[in-house]
């Protein structure tokens, strides 16, 4: 059978294979790199399905430098990722983010914050009367106060990945509408792919950016991952009382969030525990009405009207292993790459997993040292702890 021959192949084509194809080719302009995406409208993408949520409010320092880069990243993103002269656009909205926090909550909270204020980040910490003070409609009650991330915000999802997909395609990266049965290998190192359509790539590198496909994409290797799809619902609120000025995205110590977007909507979601295992997008509105707005109520009691405009359901590629990224080269398999598992902060943290990926392939110093998030820790069972905010 007749092969196509490629440096690198990225099974993905979303923000993190994007990415990953526009630092590689930067890098390496002489590279053939091939991204293997199965739906170009991106109906079902974790990317484009996302809040676009970015802040820097980690608890482990390398995923605070993660995003220290995106925040450079993206000031500068329009600019950079320009095609004759048309600008992507990603509107990237430093309205912040306020992370309320219960009393025994406290002092892990403020162990974050001190971490992130010693790499020089601009975060607050806010007491209950300065939070009602900033919002008078909101309630805190008994909680201790929160974390305020002035520079953290949200920009437009699929502006960012567009701007990194045409960007690469500039670039000469080639993208295939395709999808992968299987990564083929050899005894300790993969080989290429194989398609639905019965075409054969050869690759000496493969780079798995399949997101909440993650794990299946991987098995056809024989590697297993902790990874399993999730389904996140978004409700898009249209409430009686509207705010003068934009909401921070405000996070419950429930997981509850909200905030407001374009048109003086609010939109609210919430990760549980018994959500969904399995590739459905479908809506539960029950779920909302028994038991996420009545807990928004709580914070914010003038809520206590409003109607769902619309909602939907995307995917969180949940590593239940650490919740952490699984990054890198898989140790039993040369030329087999990761970035998966990121748990919902895969967007936001796509230029530095992108950049870093081309510099171990490229076998260039790091800029950022990620290692720490490398497969290996799968194979050894040593989880990354995150002490604070998640």
């Amino acid at each position: 059978m007749k092969k196509d021959f490629y440096d690198v192949i990225i099974v993905g084509g979303g923000v993190m294979g994007c990415a990953a194809a526009y630092y590689l080719i930067s890098g390496d302009d002489k590279l053939k790199i091939a991204v293997i995406e199965r739906d170009p409208t991106y109906s079902q993408a974790s990317t484009t399905l996302s809040m676009a949520n970015v802040r820097i409010q980690f608890s482990l320092k390398e995923n605070i430098q993660i995003s220290q880069y995106a925040n450079e990243v993206f000031r500068e993103f329009d600019d950079v990722m320009a095609v004759d002269g048309i600008e992507p656009g990603i509107h990237f909205r430093r309205e912040g983010n306020l992370f309320l926090v219960a009393k025994e909550g406290r002092e892990a909270a403020q162990r974050a914050l001190a971490l992130q204020k010693s790499l020089g980040c601009q975060v607050e910490w806010w007491s209950s009367e300065k939070i009602k003070d900033c919002f008078s409609f909101y309630e805190p009650g008994r909680l201790a106060g929160g974390t305020f991330g002035a520079a953290d915000g949200h920009l437009d999802a699929n502006s960012l990945l567009m701007g990194y997909r045409k960007k690469a395609g500039a670039l000469d990266v080639t993208f295939i509408t395709d999808e992968v049965l299987k990564i083929t290998t050899d005894p300790g190192c993969v080989t290429g792919v194989k398609l639905t359509s019965g075409k054969v790539l050869a690759a000496g590198v493969v780079i798995n950016c399949a997101g909440a496909w993650a794990a299946q994409i991987a098995e056809t290797a024989g590697v297993k991952l902790p990874i399993y799809p999730t389904k996140r619902q978004i409700f898009v609120l249209d409430t009686a009382f509207k705010p003068q000025n934009p909401l921070p995205l405000t996070v419950l110590p429930s997981g509850l969030y909200f905030r407001s977007d374009t048109g003086g909507v609010i939109l609210l979601g919430k990760s549980m525990a018994d959500d969904p295992v399995g590739f459905d997008f479908t809506v539960d509105e029950i779920r909302f009405t028994e038991q996420l707005w009545p807990e928004l109520v709580t914070i914010v009691p003038r809520f206590d009207r409003l109607k769902v405009l619309r909602s939907w359901a995307g995917l969180y590629a949940e590593n239940t292993f650490d919740g952490n990224a699984i990054l890198g080269e898989w140790p039993e398999c040369r030329g087999f790459y990761l970035a998966n598992g990121f748990s919902g902060h895969g967007l936001q943290q796509a230029p530095a997993v992108g950049r870093y990926l081309s510099e171990l392939i490229l076998i260039q110093k790091p800029a950022l040292d990620l290692s720490i998030f490398s497969p290996r820790r799968i194979l050894e069972n040593k989880p990354l702890s995150e002490s604070g905010l998640v």
